[in-house]
């Protein structure tokens, strides 16, 4: 029966441990068990944490059989991405520059989230400080793709991807700064919730740009994503009993969002959609010209703000990094204050634009990426593929974070291909239910 519990949503095991099916010990044990054996746990894993979770799972198992349990997901266990500081264990962001770094104290979420119950298992791998959507990490590791051996798994949040896809934990909890918890979601046939700015602390959180960091979950189901919210909240979880695309309208971006889309991800979208549209929801187009223009600002703002963060740590050891990930950051030193002042102005513009124009529609929908994933090999050894794979990795989600919007990818039933709804700022709960219903459409 342990076997069988790797592989069922978090919310399915938080019923079975309180109708009394499932012993959280056992249930923890079977994880760290298949972590243990797993011939690829230590390209997942940057490092377990066994007696950390051990500690809380004999404490949810008592809380169940006390008739006390915290929450719906009280004793399931979940990983965390290697940019959340945990107690006494490493956290080194994917980087040889904080190599060593262990903090004194939980990260915010991580804190919460222990408080609802969830059991922590360990610490996933990662992009290199989380600049990179690819998920290709020579420093430290590069995760496997549950689809193809040879591609790599999206990031930056990787591991946390891979350990749910590979039956190495019930769900992981990622970040999303430009696509990152999206990408590796969509690749490897997960759901992925991208949070909106301030909806959730970053507090004891390694940062890559906080004025676009979020935290987010990866994993089985929306129910799961919903829940897991709640529980890095210390809240109440969407409601999502009866929820239908009947009357739901919908827009489906043509602006950036389809172009250079490769024959897969066009399939999967494709197929999507017309389910969606089965299932009864409306569905409009939309052409925003002024995207083109906040897409142009993204090397700007992202890069600035990422450099102006990491420039004293990374230039007292620069031959620590991936070349490709150095220069990245480094392209953040050519731009000028005034242009960053002045770019984040016209960001907000167009925000407003993008807010009028979408008015009185459930959600933005294209697919979470226009490629598949790329072959790790290659993306070493071949710059011009690295340089053309990489930037259309993260295009299409950079929408989401550029606007400022709350995310959700999910699978279409194409390998490696993902659908996006976009939805208004904090309105987590709306786009969840709506995804129920959608998760439900495609099958």
């Amino acid at each position: 029966m342990s076997g069988k519990w790797l592989w069922m949503t978090a919310a399915d095991l938080g019923r079975g441990i309180g109708a009394g099916k499932i012993n959280a010990m056992e249930l923890t044990e079977a994880y760290l068990d298949a972590i243990d054996s797993h011939p690829e746990a230590a390209r997942i894993y940057s490092r377990s944490t066994p007696r950390r979770a051990r500690a809380m799972a004999i404490a949810a198992a008592d809380r169940a059989k006390s008739g006390h349990r915290i929450g719906p997901l009280d004793g399931v266990p979940i990983s965390w991405k290697d940019l959340f500081d945990a107690a006494e264990a490493p956290c080194e962001a994917g980087s040889a520059l904080l190599k060593g770094r262990v903090p004194d104290t939980d990260a915010e979420v991580l804190h919460t989230a222990t408080a609802q119950g969830l059991v922590c298992l360990g610490k996933t791998h990662m992009s290199e400080l989380a600049f990179s959507g690819l998920g290709l990490n020579p420093v430290t590791a590069t995760p496997p793709n549950v689809n193809d051996p040879s591609a790599v798994p999206g990031g930056s949040s990787s591991g946390a991807a891979a350990s749910v896809a590979f039956g190495l934990a019930a769900a992981g909890i990622g970040s999303d700064t430009g696509g990152s918890v999206r990408i590796p979601a969509a690749w490897n046939d997960l759901v992925g919730l991208k949070t909106t700015e301030g909806r959730l602390s970053l507090q004891g959180t390694v940062p890559l740009c906080e004025t676009f960091d979020t935290v987010g979950p990866l994993a089985r189901s929306v129910e799961d994503c919903a829940l897991l919210l709640a529980a890095m909240e210390g809240g109440k979880p969407a409601d999502l009993e009866g929820a239908s695309l009947q009357g739901a309208r919908l827009l489906a971006l043509e602006t950036v969002a389809l172009d250079d889309l490769r024959d897969e991800p066009a399939t999967g979208y494709d197929g999507a959609t017309d389910r969606l549209a089965r299932a009864g929801a409306r569905i409009d187009t939309l052409r925003l010209p002024e995207l083109s223009e906040a897409m142009g600002l993204s090397a700007l703002l992202f890069t600035a703000e990422a450099y102006g963060i990491w420039r004293d740590t990374i230039e007292a050891a620069p031959e620590k990094m991936f070349p490709r990930i150095l220069e990245r950051f480094r392209s953040g030193a050519d731009f000028k204050a005034a242009d960053y002042v002045a770019g984040w102005r016209r960001l907000r513009e167009i925000r407003r634009i993008w807010a009028d124009r979408t008015a009185g529609y459930d959600a933005v929908i294209m697919p979470t990426c226009p490629i598949l994933p790329p072959d790790a090999q290659r993306l070493l050894e071949d710059d011009a593929y690295y340089v053309t794979e990489n930037l259309l990795t993260l295009r299409n989600t950079r929408i989401g974070n550029l606007m400022g919007l709350c995310g959700l990818s999910l699978p279409t039933g194409q390998p490696s291909c993902g659908i996006s709804l976009l939805a208004a700022p904090m309105a987590e709960e709306r786009l969840l239910r709506l995804g129920a219903a959608a998760e439900r459409a495609l099958g």
